[in-house]
């Protein structure tokens, strides 16, 4: 098993570019399906979860060609079976995301319970709810382990999913673009991810409007034809870049970051005292950081509550809190999505963090602290990322195991990293 070793203390200087965007490329594979015509997607990321997703339609008939540098080229002309490898879904969560444009195309799907991260329970009730106001019909067979969906002629409906779920919102939008007339989804996601999705399928010839927004309208057609579309930047790996300069106290330049979707992150950013400039789509981070916790009036505690877009991102908790670390106040960390998003505190705690974990949700952080080398193990994918940042930041050397996790979301970090001055190294 692959392990990072980190010795800590030097701040990263230099420039660096991200991969594309993951939550953006898994349901662009998927939709893929949605059409006979070949689609070629460019700004692939080099990525675990990707190449799960891969194998995935691979199985199930799809032909994928690499014909660049991070770009494929996708035809869907032939499916041959609507039954997925239980061992292929164990290894990500973004198997559900089949269920959508198989039934779509295919009218059926054997689904397997997905996998991925373990960070309390991910619920799929409102991706079967969305599906069965199209038409579908969905059953769970306890023996064989597996949802069956079948849906030969779905038709248009008004939708009001039951949480603004980000995989239930592309889910339900996959399946509507190729139902019989009109489909309204209310309280959906609108992270960039999601909007991304429906770009791409309107590049298609799917008729998706108020992109953007917690209502979408999509107009049911025929069918979908090929297309051409680059993904684009990975916002959380920018984010985390960010993060990574602030607790080495470096200086750091990010091209093609995406500016656009920062506004709200840089606001609970700056609430660290961390700071940013942007010139077009680039960040520079300076290595002066006030890194001050603002108190909220009255002198009370501040709070950081994760909540749907354009909110601030659950997947961005684990890095504030490592931030957090570095930086002179005290502060409540609060995600109310998943049980397990804190459960990584105590890694840091061990490496001399001062860090309550009042309950499974939320923790209180107290810095600055000077963090301490340690051997710790990756639990999921975005804590394994916060760890990594927490290893530069602290005095002496750091082993990180089980980083296969961490390579599961993020393009060869180590080697952008090192092109920092990171001392890193993957053993």
């Amino acid at each position: 098993m692959d392990k990072f070793i980190i010795e800590g203390g030097y701040p990263l200087q230099g420039e660096v570019t991200p991969a594309g965007n993951k939550n953006a490329a898994l349901p662009l594979l998927a939709a893929c399906l949605l059409t006979e015509e070949p689609v070629i997607l460019h700004n692939l990321p080099e990525i675990r979860d990707v190449q799960a997703m891969r194998a995935l339609l691979e199985s199930l008939g799809v032909t994928i060609e690499n014909i660049g540098e991070n770009s494929w080229r996708i035809q869907a002309n032939s499916i041959h079976t609507s039954d997925l490898d239980q061992d292929l879904c164990k290894r990500i969560r973004a198997s559900v995301l089949l269920a959508g444009p198989m039934i779509a195309r295919t009218g059926e799907l054997e689904l397997p319970p997905p996998g991925g991260d373990v960070i309390g329970r991910r619920r799929v009730d409102t991706h079967i709810l969305a599906l069965k106001a199209l038409g579908t019909e969905v059953a769970y067979s306890r023996r064989e382990k597996r949802f069956l969906f079948k849906g030969k002629h779905l038709t248009g409906n008004d939708i009001l999913l039951d949480e603004a779920s980000v995989t239930a919102t592309e889910n339900t939008l996959m399946a509507a673009v190729l139902a019989s007339g009109k489909t309204v989804i209310r309280n959906a996601a609108s992270e960039p991810h999601v909007q991304e999705l429906c770009r791409f399928l309107n590049t298609l010839g799917a008729d998706i409007q108020n992109i953007g927004s917690n209502t979408l309208i999509i107009q049911g057609v025929p069918q979908l034809h090929g297309g051409e579309f680059t993904i684009g930047p990975d916002y959380l790996e920018v984010v985390s870049y960010i993060g990574a300069a602030v607790v080495t106290k470096g200086s750091i330049a990010i091209n093609k970051a995406g500016t656009n979707y920062l506004s709200m992150i840089r606001l609970v950013f700056n609430r660290l005292g961390v700071t940013w400039q942007t010139e077009e789509d680039r960040i520079i981070v300076p290595a002066e950081q006030r890194l001050f916790i603002e108190p909220d009036l009255g002198n009370a505690i501040p709070e950081i509550t994760v909540m749907p877009w354009p909110a601030f991102p659950t997947d961005l908790m684990s890095v504030a809190i490592v931030v957090a670390t570095q930086a002179n106040g005290t502060i409540l960390f609060h995600d109310w999505m998943y049980e397990g998003r804190m459960y990584f505190t105590d890694k840091l705690t061990s490496m001399g963090a001062q860090i309550i974990l009042c309950d499974p949700h939320r923790c209180i952080v107290q810095g600055p602290t000077q963090l301490i080398g340690e051997n710790v193990d990756s639990p999921d994918i975005r804590a394994g990322l916060a760890l990594v940042l927490a290893a530069l930041a602290a005095e002496g050397t750091s082993t990180i195991r089980n980083i296969g996790q961490i390579d599961r979301g993020y393009e060869r970090i180590d080697e952008k990293l090192k092109s920092l001055g990171a001392r890193i190294t993957r053993i």
